[in-house]
């Protein structure tokens, strides 16, 4: 049983008549007559009682008019859908986001992908580090995955800059500097600090304590945390002060207070695909981003 006799027995049964259905399938009258007949031969059953005006379809003819409509308007349905998946309108992508970005990029790139590519479905995971990000991207676990390029080089992973970010620090709203709109970093020497993973868990940690270095100071003592959300709370509590890229004043917690410092270190905020992606889902979504990010 072929396709085509599926449309030619459902073109049959809309029309009611050999002729004007020959015409609407472009074929000749004998041939649709050939295929219609080959139809009831393989099924074994008559689906049709001809007349000299008209064709009446059997008990059987009606029931098998439903499944062609059925299987036909399921195979339209898959061609529909894979001529947007090869456009990249339809799709999985899975995007993983370190937390620095899971409070302004992450909500942005949701609604945006939404609004723009209503048939691709978005896998977000946030509040990650750079590390188990890029292994999640080699692995296949995320697709793209927005992380800080500090020391990661992958053949297998193609990274593009999106944005360099100041860091701010981040008080106890109840801080003797709290209050002001701009310090100088030297200004936190001998504050105990809350930083990120140290090892190669977080590229966050070393590079605090190179702007802590650069300002002539080594915190006294530092507290570890996985999460950034966890590091402004750990703050809230005074467990220390602590150093983020600007984007997490989005994470608007109460009991701190977001400084600028006069002369800011800086760190880069970067886009990976895996190299050779020919997802086309995966790129549109991933121009989104870079587009999001660069604004």
């Amino acid at each position: 049983m072929e396709l085509r006799h599926l449309r030619a027995f459902a073109a049959l049964a809309a029309e009611g008549h050999f002729g004007r259905a020959a015409e609407r399938l472009h074929i000749a009258q004998p041939a649709l007559s050939q295929q219609v007949k080959q139809l009831e031969r393989e099924l074994g059953v008559g689906l049709v009682s001809r007349t000299t005006r008209r064709v009446e379809l059997t008990e059987a003819g009606r029931r098998f008019a439903e499944h062609c409509h059925a299987v036909l308007g399921s195979v339209d349905r898959a061609a529909t859908d894979m001529a947007q998946v090869a456009s990249g309108l339809a799709g999985r992508v899975s995007v993983g986001f370190i937390g620095t970005a899971t409070y302004d990029l992450l909500p942005l790139a949701a609604r945006e992908v939404r609004d723009a590519l209503p048939g691709v479905r978005l896998d977000l995971h946030g509040e990650l580090l750079s590390p188990a990000l890029l292994d999640g991207l080699v692995d296949g676990s995320y697709d793209l995955v927005v992380l800080r390029p500090d020391g990661l080089d992958r053949p297998s992973a193609d990274l593009r800059v999106l944005r360099t970010e100041r860091l701010v620090a981040v008080l106890p709203d109840h801080h003797r500097l709290a209050g002001r709109s701009r310090i100088d970093l030297a200004e936190l020497a001998g504050e105990p600090f809350v930083m990120h993973f140290s090892g190669h868990r977080s590229s966050m940690h070393e590079r605090v304590l190179a702007a802590c270095a650069a300002a002539g100071f080594r915190p006294p003592s530092i507290t570890e945390v996985g999460e950034t959300a966890t590091l402004v709370v750990f703050v809230a509590a005074g467990l220390g002060v602590a150093l983020v890229p600007s984007p997490v004043r989005s994470l608007a917690l109460a009991g701190v207070a977001y400084v600028e410092l006069a002369e800011p270190a800086t760190i880069d905020l970067a886009l990976a695909t895996r190299t050779g992606e020919t997802s086309p889902a995966v790129h549109r979504v991933a121009a989104i981003v870079t587009d999001l990010a660069t604004r």
